[in-house]
């Protein structure tokens, strides 16, 4: 009887481990030397996109306090960046919102992500392709003035901000 039990046993360790060897190794989210079906994006323009300033013809537009409606102004350089795709249907824009440092994490998350969403719906109305568009909310985590001191600076971090990701 014994025989038969560590016969059982033997058997059904040999079964787990020919079954575990055959599944597929765990791979961690963004793990690209892992997976090898992530693709990486070769980045042609700065990463920092029309925060920069040195992407000619793609500019960063501001908002008011508390605010993600657009501007006369705002709509004037969204405008120039509907040209600017127009001219390079082979990028894909990221459009990133962000704000200034008062108020709380949530509340700016979701405000900047108001603020992306409003210069994407209107580039959508001059006919830039919504597929072409992305939006991702930075809140008050990536500001460009990092020790706001007045409302110039405070302005200069409320904004929605361009970076070109080429299609593949």
């Amino acid at each position: 009887m014994i025989r038969y039990i560590a016969m059982a046993l033997f058997v059904g360790a040999m079964a787990f481990n020919v079954g575990c060897a055959s599944k597929k190794k765990e791979v961690g989210v963004g793990d690209v030397e892992a997976d090898p079906s992530i693709a990486t994006r070769d980045m042609s323009f700065d990463p920092m996109g029309s925060d920069s300033g040195e992407i000619e013809g793609l500019s960063t537009v501001n908002f008011g306090f508390d605010n993600s409606s657009l501007s006369t102004e705002a709509r004037r350089l969204l405008a120039q960046n509907a040209e600017w795709m127009r001219a390079n249907p082979q990028v894909t824009v990221q459009i990133e919102g962000h704000c200034d440092d008062r108020g709380s994490i949530e509340y700016n998350l979701a405000l900047g992500e108001r603020r992306a969403q409003s210069a994407k719906n209107y580039l959508v109305s001059l006919g830039v392709p919504d597929n072409r568009l992305t939006i991702i909310s930075y809140g008050k985590e990536r500001p460009l003035v990092a020790q706001a001191q007045n409302e110039a600076d405070h302005s200069r971090n409320r904004r929605a901000n361009f970076v070109p990701i080429p299609v593949r």
